[in-house]
C-alpha cells in the first residue's frame, strides 16, 4: 500500500509521512505536548501545517503508565473539542484518532467525518473495534503491546522480540482481513512492553517487518529509550529523536509519529536527498 485514503484525503507513502502528536490529555508523558485549550490546539495545529506535516494525530487518553483512567465520555469530549477546531482551522490535514474505545471512534467519525483509528492495543481492549474500522472504512493503525499501559513493563520476557512481535502483527492482520478492514498500518510499539535494549533490538531489526506487506509507523519521539540512554528527560530528547528517526527510515517506516514537526520533516527531506544520490 502506497497511499492512504482517508475520506476525501490522499497521503502519498512512498514518500515518508510525518504524523503530528496532538495531545489533549492533561497528563501525557511530555508536558510540551499538552494542548488543553482551544488556542493551544489551534496553535499547535496550524504550527504543524506550516511546518509541513502529513497528518495529525489526536489523543485524549494518555497511555503513559500511572496515567489517570478516563471514561469514554470524557475521552469522547476531548476529542470533539480537538476536531472541532482542526476541521475549522487545518481542514486540509487528514486525522488520526489514538483511542482504543471502538464507540470513542465511531461517534467522532459520524460527526467529523473519516479519521485513521490508531489503537495502542491492536483490538485486544475492544474486540468490536476491527469490526468498527471495517464498517467505518477507515484507515487501522495496529500497535505491539502486551497487558496494558499500567502493567506493560512487567510484560518483557522476549525470546526473540523482533519474530514475536512479527508473529504477534501476523495474527492481527489475518483478522483484520477477516473483519474486512482494507488499510493496515503496523507501529512495532516502542517503548510499550519493551525494556531500553529490547527498544534497541527491535529498532535495528525493524526491516523484517516491511516484509508482512504493510506500511510501519515508528512512534520513538522524546521516548524513555532515548532519555534514559542520555540520562536526561523527555523536554531535552528532541536531539537524540532526530538521530534516531535516520534510523528509523533507513529500517523501513513509512510514517513517523512525532512532537517535533519541523525537525521529522526535515530529516524526511534529507532522507530523500541521501536516498537519490546513494
Amino acid at each position: 500500500m502506497t497511499t492512504l485514503t482517508v475520506g476525501s484525503h490522499r497521503i502519498d507513502l512512498s514518500i515518508p509521512a510525518v504524523m503530528t502528536i496532538v495531545n489533549v490529555t492533561p497528563d501525557s508523558f511530555y508536558a510540551g505536548s499538552r494542548t488543553a485549550s482551544t488556542e493551544t490546539i489551534a496553535a499547535r495545529v496550524r504550527e504543524a501545517a506550516a511546518a509541513g506535516t502529513s497528518m495529525l494525530d489526536v489523543g485524549g487518553y494518555s497511555s503513559r503508565p500511572g496515567a489517570e483512567d478516563v471514561s469514554p465520555s470524557e475521552e469522547t469530549r476531548r476529542l470533539a473539542a480537538a476536531l472541532e477546531v482542526i476541521r475549522r482551522e487545518v481542514p486540509e490535514l487528514p486525522v488520526s484518532l489514538d483511542t482504543f474505545r471502538a464507540e470513542v471512534a465511531e461517534r467522532i467519525i459520524r460527526d467529523y467525518g473519516p479519521c485513521l483509528i490508531n489503537d495502542i492495543t491492536a483490538g485486544e481492549a475492544d474486540t468490536s473495534m476491527f469490526g468498527t474500522a471495517a464498517r467505518l472504512g477507515v484507515p487501522y493503525i495496529a500497535m505491539h503491546m502486551r497487558g496494558m499501559p499500567d502493567n506493560m513493563q512487567q510484560l518483557t520476557d522476549y525470546r526473540d522480540i523482533t519474530a514475536e512481535v512479527s508473529s504477534y502483527f501476523e495474527e492481527k492482520m489475518q483478522r483484520l482481513q477477516e473483519a474486512g478492514v482494507q488499510q493496515v498500518i503496523l507501529d512495532p510499539g516502542f517503548g510499550f512492553a519493551k525494556t531500553v535494549e529490547q527498544n534497541y533490538e527491535l529498532l535495528a531489526r525493524m526491516h523484517r517487518l516491511t516484509g508482512l506487506g504493510c506500511p510501519l509507523l515508528a512512534g520513538i519521539s522524546r521516548k524513555s529509550m532515548i532519555y534514559k540512554v542520555l540520562d536526561t528527560d523527555p523536554a531535552d530528547a528532541l536531539t537524540g529523536t532526530t538521530a534516531l528517526h535516520w534510523e528509523c527510515l533507513r529500517q523501513g517506516a513509512a510514517i513517523l509519529r512525532v512532537h517535533d514537526t519541523r525537525e521529522a520533516v526535515q530529516v524526511v527531506r534529507l532522507w530523500r536527498k541521501f536516498r537519490e544520490n546513494s
